[in-house]
């Protein structure tokens, strides 16, 4: 598929995008390992990821409500000073509530996947710098950046390991915090980026006061809810856990789950370009609702699988079908809502999801502890299945505006 014309906000926007997934595929893989080496058990280790979550939740119900009256720009900032500042703070505590306040302020993201309260304001800001042609396209390259970054993020998961052959005197958790103050300089690299950003990419004119219409709640309060059920199934299978799945079930070392969650992340950006072309041919609900549905039966056989091979297999599998969902969603909320309501419906459904995603881990812990080290994968797989079958009862005769069938001599 071709890249779309970009715009100078366009690449910026992609470059701080690529460099945000980079630190957060690298500290999905990195965090539970580095609990674990500091002695967290895993109700513990589920508590920071979820602090960290709660704390992407409450920033990102602040982008929502505040983010055009503040501006775009100055907001997208001032996330990133705070992710790097709280970044700083977890990797120098050792006490389980010190580095779990650090992740909520840090909004330290074991999901892996970047999906946070800046993603929000771009994700408002690309349509208006984007021809509405390209829309569904500049979505698709958006993933594709923040996939590849996911990527080479789960591949510097392994720097520990690096580490500890160039200076063998080092210690295992000297080696993880070195690992995580390179994290804290890829975040804090996101803010030069963010303050060449013009002003087209700020809402329109009167946009923050508009409210939202009547046809944009009801859509934004039946998908939001649904998408509150996809996030509580994904929020127990953040990258933190599955990694600490992989390391306890199979003794995998950091260096081998840093390049199984490499494969992942290729595996999640060849999809969305796949997901655009698909979509283009089939409609953006049934690409959501086709590709998501047997990604989450190959999840449950990962659980069941009896050696890390069979395992990686199944697990890289679901990868490229996991998120061929994301662009099409993201494509599908935009084109359903009018331009100054795209803030808030991109912030709502967003927020609804991450707090999802903040609440499992804290239940996903005990359970992999006390239950069963399978028990996340399955619920999680349960509950991303039920989502499918519910949206597509819900939308699939609802239709982005690309989509509909115009007959001769109607009204669109």
């Amino acid at each position: 598929m071709r890249m779309p014309v970009m715009t100078r906000d366009v690449r910026l926007i992609y470059g701080s995008a690529f460099l945000r997934a980079v630190s957060t595929g690298m500290v999905g893989v990195l965090l539970g390992l580095y609990l674990a080496k500091i002695g967290f058990n895993p109700s513990q280790t589920g508590q920071v990821v979820g602090a960290g979550l709660a704390g992407a939740a409450v920033a990102s119900l602040v982008a929502t409500l505040r983010g055009d009256l503040r501006g775009r720009r100055r907001m997208l900032f001032e996330l990133a000073v705070l992710s790097t500042v709280g970044a700083a703070l977890a990797t120098m505590a050792s006490l389980p509530l010190a580095v779990a306040a650090a992740s909520f302020v840090g909004m330290l993201n074991g999901m892996g996947r970047d999906r946070g309260a800046s993603l929000i304001l771009e994700q408002a800001a690309l349509p208006s710098v984007t021809d509405p042609a390209d829309r569904t396209r500049v979505f698709a390259w958006y993933n594709v950046i923040l996939d590849a970054g996911h990527a080479l993020g789960a591949l510097l998961s392994a720097l520990p390991t690096l580490i500890q052959r160039v200076q063998p005197g080092f210690g295992d958790v000297p080696a993880f915090r070195a690992s995580l103050w390179f994290y804290v300089a890829l975040a804090a690299s996101t803010c030069l980026i963010y303050a060449r950003l013009s002003p087209a990419v700020e809402a329109p004119s009167g946009a923050p006061r508009t409210p939202l219409t009547p046809a944009a709640r009801r859509i934004l309060w039946k998908i939001s809810a649904l998408f509150g059920l996809d996030g509580m199934g994904g929020g127990f299978l953040t990258a933190s856990l599955l990694s600490y799945f992989f390391f306890v079930r199979f003794h995998a070392g950091p260096g081998v789950i840093g390049l199984l969650f490499f494969g992942a992340r290729v595996a999640n950006a060849i999809s969305h370009l796949g997901a655009a072309w698909l979509a283009k041919r089939i409609g953006l609900v049934n690409t959501m609702v086709f590709t998501h549905i047997p990604s989450s039966l190959l999840l449950v056989t990962v659980a069941f699988a009896p050696t890390f091979g069979v395992a990686a297999f199944l697990f890289l599998l679901r990868e490229g079908l996991v998120e061929m969902d994301v662009p099409t969603r993201q494509s599908y909320v935009m084109a359903v809502v009018l331009p100054e309501e795209r803030t808030r419906a991109s912030g709502v459904t967003h927020l609804v999801r991450i707090a999802s995603w903040a609440v499992a881990p804290f239940l996903a812990g005990p359970l992999m502890q006390r239950v069963s080290l399978l028990a996340p994968l399955v619920i999680g797989a349960a509950m991303k299945i039920a989502y499918d079958i519910l949206l597509y009862i819900s939308f699939r005769n609802i239709k982005p505006p690309e989509e509909e069938v115009v007959r001769p001599g109607s009204a669109r």
